[in-house]
């Protein structure tokens, strides 16, 4: 359960709230003939072309152009694209009621290691599912980390989010499914839950 002291909560995005599967783009990227695509895109260590796109120096064309040009891609830029967002696959309907339950009782943020072509298609997924976006109805705050500049788990993405809200982080809990963003925040003396076959459902008070 969660800890009585916390006032604020931390979500991200992929594997937590949204349903992702990184496997399917490895193997699309796979079919296109890039055999180590798994070793340059992974949770642990992302090369420094994704980690450009996820901090917003560089735009969605440069991404796929450089994409094409390192790994000989002869595939349109559609395709490619297609291939990136495969990885996203649903919002889970009742999360909504959940994120609102949590509302209730804590101060919520977002912060999500994305880029601006995941944003679009998550975008369209909660509009799709939903009819709308409704993010900022239930979130105090959305960071994604392409249009702040900064990314997980480095300790100055939880220092802007801890200061921009005026959060204590021995008040504040980090929902994520990624160790090493895990121990980032731990850095810093947030409390933090690492989800592993668990989901956010399993801690809300009733």
């Amino acid at each position: 359960m969660i800890s009585k002291d916390i006032k604020n909560i931390i979500f991200d995005l992929g594997g937590v709230l949204l349903n992702i599967d990184y496997h399917i783009t490895i193997n699309q990227f796979k079919d296109m003939g890039i055999q180590h695509f798994d070793e340059l895109f992974s949770q642990a260590q992302q090369s420094h072309l994704f980690d450009n796109f996820e901090t917003g120096k560089i735009s969605e064309n440069e991404f796929i152009a450089q994409l094409q040009a390192f790994f000989h891609i002869q595939k349109s830029q559609e395709e490619i694209i297609h291939a990136w967002n495969s990885m996203l696959l649903d919002f889970p309907t009742e999360r909504k009621e959940t994120l609102k339950k949590y509302a209730e009782q804590y101060n919520i943020v977002l912060l999500s290691n994305t880029n601006e072509t995941h944003v679009r298609a998550f975008r369209k997924i909660l509009q799709d599912t939903f009819g709308e976006y409704w993010f900022d109805d239930v979130f105090q705050n959305v960071y994604y980390s392409n249009e702040i500049g900064l990314r997980k788990p480095n300790k100055d993405v939880f220092e802007y989010v801890l200061d921009q809200n005026r959060f204590d982080a021995a008040e504040t809990l980090f929902f994520d499914d990624s160790i090493q963003h895990i121990e980032g925040a731990k850095e810093l003396g947030i409390q933090t839950i690492h989800l592993v076959d668990r989901k956010i459902e399993d801690f809300l008070s009733a």
